[in-house]
């Protein structure tokens, strides 16, 4: 059963041929054997409690899609029951009076939650090696990263202790992870899943989205996560739709853009090898490419930790020792409190981006530095502007390698920045974007490290996303790969 889809599942679960509960119970049971730390919270009794409940549902056809799916949400969601600690020891013990709002209408779909999962502290990073509670491995090889921050959640999938995650993306946080293990990550167009419960790293980018075995299972799930939400002031009012509708449409006539800048140095040639025999399968599926340009790529590490980090340090502000969080237990006035909750409570590449982002709006230096690099991101966004007046969805690599060895860059924070190239400037655009699985590079000692491709549509164009890639995967098999012993 752990090696179906969400939509296979949900055929059983409505026939009857299986149960919520037993459903949740095979999970729980793989769950407590895994070695790859990827749950920070599991509690098999609230999980059997809403089994129980789910069973009910089905039991009388008050049923969704995911009435009974099992579900586990990245601990960047506050959720009302278990643990929500962003990774961090700052909210180590902290437990939500309330959901967030991707919660919520998970609940009302009838999903059964199994538990949190790790992440970058704060979704800082992209290795998950930054969590407060133990990295991640990853389970094509544990002797790897599996991406961040949304490393728990896609190695999860990936090891098949989950048919269903939450994720978030700041930077290409669902993306990143997605394509290092080997699943299906999709990020929406920002303002289109609400934001109310997230716990926030950069404001004007954080946006969540669903990871999955196949697009259309994230289909599914966006189906369920997406919606107007009146208490997110960056929720963007539109009309209730259908993510799955064009999932069997034809790509005969698809134009597909292929950046150039994506393509030059620093692109492994193990992963440029996987990216073009994509593109070259959509060609047989009926698309054409399309040579464009995004001559800004390059500016978009820069722009990005400027902004980024500005917009950290004001949101991490409110973890003050006062309220909620950690507090420290000497200290000798109020002052002394703060500087020492949160030296305590942070870990250190928080703090790095406190510090940065601190700078960046001192005095002096708005005007300097976060004023010009929110002028060059209007610029980025011109530049997917007039790219898709000559294509319908861009494609290349999501990131320039495979997932590279735990510990290889602890040191070098400029060398996991740049990981992020291929992944940013859709991000500091607000445009949608995914990951699907599409072949291997090599890893040490000849070890197979999945390569995802990146797909990027124009603002709410999700359907055609989930669309384009669904058609790949009936195509190719490299998504119904699993790592070995799974």
């Amino acid at each position: 059963m752990h090696t179906k889809t969400i939509k296979e599942l949900s055929a059983l679960l409505q026939a009857k041929k299986i149960s919520a509960t037993e459903l949740a119970q095979l999970h729980l049971d793989r769950i407590a054997k895994s070695e790859l730390n990827a749950f920070l919270h599991v509690d098999a009794a609230l999980t059997l409690q809403q089994a129980a409940a789910a069973d009910l549902r089905l039991a009388g056809n008050d049923t969704t899609p995911l009435t009974g799916i099992p579900i586990a949400h990245k601990d960047i969601f506050v959720t009302r029951d278990w643990r929500s600690t962003a990774g961090s020891k700052m909210l180590g013990n902290y437990t939500s009076p309330f959901d967030a709002a991707v919660v919520e209408r998970f609940n009302r779909a009838g999903t059964v939650t199994l538990g949190k999962l790790n992440c970058d502290e704060f979704a800082m990073g992209s290795s998950n090696e930054n969590s407060a509670f133990g990295l991640v491995k990853n389970p094509w090889d544990t002797l790897a990263i599996p991406g961040g921050s949304s490393g728990g959640s896609a190695a999860a999938i990936a090891a098949r202790l989950a048919p269903a995650a939450t994720a978030t993306d700041t930077g290409g946080s669902i993306r990143q992870p997605a394509s290092l293990c080997g699943v299906t990550g999709i990020k929406p167009t920002y303002g289109r899943v609400s934001r109310y419960g997230m716990i926030a790293f950069a404001s004007s980018l954080d946006q969540g989205g669903p990871m999955a075995k196949t697009a259309e299972d994230c289909g599914l799930l966006l189906n369920a996560m997406a919606g107007f939400d009146e208490r997110d002031s960056t929720s963007i009012e539109r009309p209730q739709e259908d993510f799955t509708r064009d999932l069997n449409r034809s790509l005969q006539g698809l134009r597909i853009g292929v950046p150039r800048e994506y393509f030059g140095a620093g692109l492994a040639s193990d992963v440029e090898q996987a990216v073009r025999a994509a593109l070259a399968e959509y060609e047989k599926l009926g698309a054409t490419l399309v040579d464009i340009s995004l001559p800004k790529t390059e500016l978009s590490i820069p722009v990005y930790y400027v902004i980024a980090p500005a917009e950290a340090s004001s949101n991490l502000s409110r973890f003050d020792g006062v309220r909620y969080g950690h507090r420290a237990k000497d200290y000798k006035d109020l002052s002394d409190m703060y500087q020492k909750s949160r030296a305590e409570g942070f870990g250190v590449e928080v703090k790095r981006r406190i510090l940065v982002g601190a700078y960046v709006l001192s005095h002096g230096y708005y005007d300097a530095y976060y004023l010009q690099a929110q002028k060059i991101r209007r610029l980025i966004a011109d530049d997917f502007k007039q790219a898709f007046t000559q294509c319908d969805v861009i494609m290349g690599p999501v990131s320039p390698t495979v997932a590279w060895d735990l510990g290889a860059k602890a040191d070098d924070p400029v060398a996991n920045y740049l990981a992020d190239i291929f992944t940013l400037s859709t991000s500091l655009a607000g445009l949608p974007g995914m990951s699907i699985p599409c072949g291997f590079g090599q890893g040490e000692k000849n070890a197979q490290r999945p390569v995802g491709l990146q797909i990027i549509g124009n603002y709410f164009d999700e359907a055609r996303l989930l669309n384009v890639a669904h058609q790949y995967q009936l195509a190719t098999d490299w998504h119904q790969r699993a790592p070995a012993g799974i």
